[in-house]
């Protein structure tokens, strides 16, 4: 494959798309007032980056570098300068595309079709160099010796406990833990100063398609099968083995996506049915259950993607929109802005924020199957509805 940086602008740097008459979105913020009766986000496509290959698979923001999976590549993008400055991918063309990417401590953790869990450096001329493949060498041979640490995968297959044996779909870090999920139904946890399996969780009964893990240690899943689970540490999360805690059935057909609100406190999840569910977990004596509070119903297609950022949620779906939704001042959510101009599914979403105050500007990365990646900015100063 030829190296991205030796090719045309418009195919491998982000390109500016701003108009000239809205130089800055500072100034837009100036013209537009949110007490204003017609206040409208003030918003802007400010660059844009079209893929060699035919889509984009998966997003992901770190130190203000933008990674983006294109088939079995990854290119970097730096977001303040607007330039590529790496794509690194792992030679082997079986391993199919990367479906996750994830960051602790300095390294970069890429998930496969190929059932295999990848671990990257970066070098300090920013290239990015393999240094582990999951389950390692290792912790394989350790694990192989033992007849009861295989289990059967299909009719005449065995395989590690270790190992998946389908796609990694998802990959969430959360304390010195990773945890990823798989289309095999499994979730598995991997501690990350060895880089071993720690635990291994058949969780659902159909392919799963997302994972999310609060900072206490909440680990949530979501699958083909239109469940989320909740899975907590045994004993208070003194134990070292997950129970499920609750199922949650309100969406109608495959949950695709989830992402948890700054706090934790509140799970949004994305399905097939079109829908954004909003959940919040009881008090008192029913803790372990959780209730839908709102359903957000405005796209036309799937939600594929959801990420949160400064109180908003973003979502990205197959009616090729990517829609941002803010609060009211009784906390209840409404779509406060639709950004168009892919002509594909947006399959993935990255956002950053500015800083926490409403004059800060989110920056919002939309990754799409048409192969293009948007670079958005748009006001945190969303005006709240009454």
């Amino acid at each position: 494959m030829e190296d991205p940086s030796l090719l045309s602008p418009s195919e491998t740097s982000i390109s500016s798309e701003t108009p000239s008459s809205t130089s800055t979105l500072s100034q837009e913020l100036q013209r537009q007032r949110p007490d204003s009766q017609n206040f409208v986000v003030p918003h802007l496509c400010v660059s844009s980056v079209r893929t060699l290959t035919s889509h984009i698979s998966c997003l992901a923001l770190h130190d203000n570098l933008l990674y983006a999976a294109s088939g079995e590549d990854i290119n970097v993008y730096d977001l303040t300068t607007h330039t590529h400055i790496d794509t690194f991918t792992n030679n082997n063309p079986t391993s199919g595309s990367v479906k996750s990417i994830s960051f602790h401590k300095g390294k970069i953790f890429t998930a496969h079709q190929d059932s295999k869990i990848r671990v990257w450096q970066i070098t300090a001329a920013k290239r990015h160099r393999l240094v582990s493949t999951l389950p390692t060498v290792k912790d394989f041979l350790r694990r192989s010796i033992l007849p009861k640490n295989y289990v059967r995968v299909r009719r005449h297959k065995k395989r590690l406990w270790i190992e998946h044996n389908d796609a990694v779909s998802g990959l969430a870090m959360a304390n010195s833990f990773m945890y990823s999920v798989s289309w095999d139904k499994c979730l598995k946890i991997w501690r990350t100063s060895d880089l071993r399996c720690v635990e291994s969780v058949k969780a659902h009964d159909d392919a799963i398609n997302a994972v999310a893990v609060s900072a206490a240690g909440t680990v949530y899943t979501a699958a083909a099968d239109g469940c989320i689970r909740v899975w907590e540490r045994a004993g208070g999360g003194e134990g070292r083995t997950h129970t499920l805690i609750t199922t949650l059935e309100k969406h109608k057909s495959t949950v695709n996506a989830l992402a948890l609100s700054g706090d934790g406190s509140s799970l949004f999840s994305g399905g097939c049915d079109r829908w954004i569910l909003v959940w919040k977990r009881e008090e008192g004596a029913n803790a372990n259950h959780m209730a839908t509070t709102q359903a957000l119903v405005g796209h036309t297609g799937p939600v594929l993607c959801l990420i949160t950022v400064n109180d908003m949620i973003i979502s990205g779906s197959s009616d090729q929109t990517v829609r941002i939704w803010s609060q009211t001042v009784d906390r209840r959510y409404y779509c406060a802005l639709v950004l168009e101009g892919h002509v594909k599914p947006v399959k993935s979403l990255a956002a950053v924020s500015s800083g926490d105050s409403s004059d800060d500007v989110v920056s919002i990365c939309s990754g799409s199957l048409d192969g293009e990646i948007k670079v958005w900015e748009v006001s945190a100063a969303l005006n709240p509805k009454s």
